[in-house]
């Protein structure tokens, strides 16, 4: 991977940020794509990334290393320079970022963030799949059962136990945790009742949200507190009833546990996650639901509901349903934290 290569990726994801509103984070990575070199342990190990730098988040590692070194009061002459505080100039950013990164003990603690993939857990992302399942629920009205792939900590399993507003249909518990209430174009989607009766969620390196909480907040944007809050409070919410979540390879456990069962449809389902798993595990899940989908019926239904990424704009993605035996239909277009949809259904 040449330097030219790498810098350009953070330029890419300073302009998705700049698209997503967050101004902030875009002149963070602007900076660090200016500022990294190979005078430092954490610039060699960027620069000489041996993969493809977006498709590996490697931007985003970096920040999360970051933050979580800001939120922890690590780095406070950077931690003056992000909101809310008053936003720095260029000039002063890249300084305090080049005097971060050059600090041995912080490249030590930076250095670990770039070894994994980022584990982010956006319950924003929730709204879009409900409103996917209550397309499900009104094709098919029976109790489902819900296998959620690349669940990380498995805050979105518990998404029926969030208020929402979808289109101005207002509905979820009273006592609910949190609301999600994206901004909506289109008419709302069905109003169909949606009954969890089985939820699992699927990992291959599950998160335990009370242990790292501060890592999941981390890979927040600084400049989204509200985010970080509706974050914050869903982790408190799953901490006091959990859902269960298993290790295991997406693959593996599809092929094994997933097929339509009296009395209940199944939904596979997944939310930016599908495009991290290797591209024989995707093709294997696809051939297995395809296999068993056969045998579906409205008694024993099967549903694949997919919010990904469709091209190469990681500003927008995609909710798809798959209802054997009537084929692929596109729901939404959805912004990729749920902020904002526009309903097709």
């Amino acid at each position: 991977m040449t330097d030219a290569t790498v810098r350009a990726a953070f330029r890419t994801q300073a302009e998705w940020a700049r698209r997503m509103g967050a101004p902030f984070t875009e002149a963070l990575q602007t900076a660090l794509g200016e500022v990294i070199d190979r005078s430092t342990a954490v610039g060699r190990r960027v620069l000489d990334w041996p993969g493809e730098p977006i498709a590996d988040a490697l931007v985003i590692r970096l920040l999360g290393g970051l933050h979580a070194l800001v939120r922890s009061g690590d780095l406070p002459a950077l931690a003056a320079l992000y909101p809310p505080h008053p936003a720095p100039d260029a000039g002063t950013l890249a300084a305090r970022l080049a005097e971060a990164l050059a600090d041995a003990d912080v490249a030590a603690r930076l250095l670990p963030w770039l070894d994994s993939p980022p584990q982010t857990n956006e319950v924003g992302r929730s709204a879009v799949l409900m409103a996917g399942l209550r397309a499900v629920a009104a094709a098919f009205p029976l109790p489902l059962r819900t296998v959620e792939l690349g669940a990380s900590g498995g805050l979105n399993l518990r998404l029926d136990a969030y208020a929402y507003d979808l289109g101005g249909d207002r509905f979820g518990p009273a006592d609910a945790p949190l609301t999600l209430a994206p901004a909506w174009t289109g008419p709302p989607p069905p109003a169909a009742d949606v009954r969890i009766a089985e939820r699992i969620g699927v990992d291959i390196a599950p998160l335990d949200v009370a242990r790292d909480r501060d890592r999941l907040l981390a890979y927040v944007w600084p400049d989204q507190p509200a985010r970080a809050a509706r974050l914050a409070a869903a982790i408190d919410a799953f901490v006091a009833d959990p859902a269960p979540l298993v290790k295991d390879d997406a693959a593996d456990f599809v092929e094994a546990n997933v097929a339509p069962q009296p009395g209940v449809t199944t939904v596979v389902l997944h939310s930016i996650a599908f495009q991290y798993f290797p591209a024989a595990a995707r093709a294997r899940i696809a051939a297995h639901l395809d296999r068993v989908g056969a045998g579906a019926t409205p008694a024993a239904a099967l549903a694949w509901l997919r919010y990904e990424f469709d091209g190469p704009d990681a500003t927008a993605a995609s909710l798809r349903l798959v209802l054997w035996p009537d084929g692929d239909r596109l729901l939404a277009r959805a912004h990729p934290h749920g902020a904002k949809v526009e309903w097709l259904g």
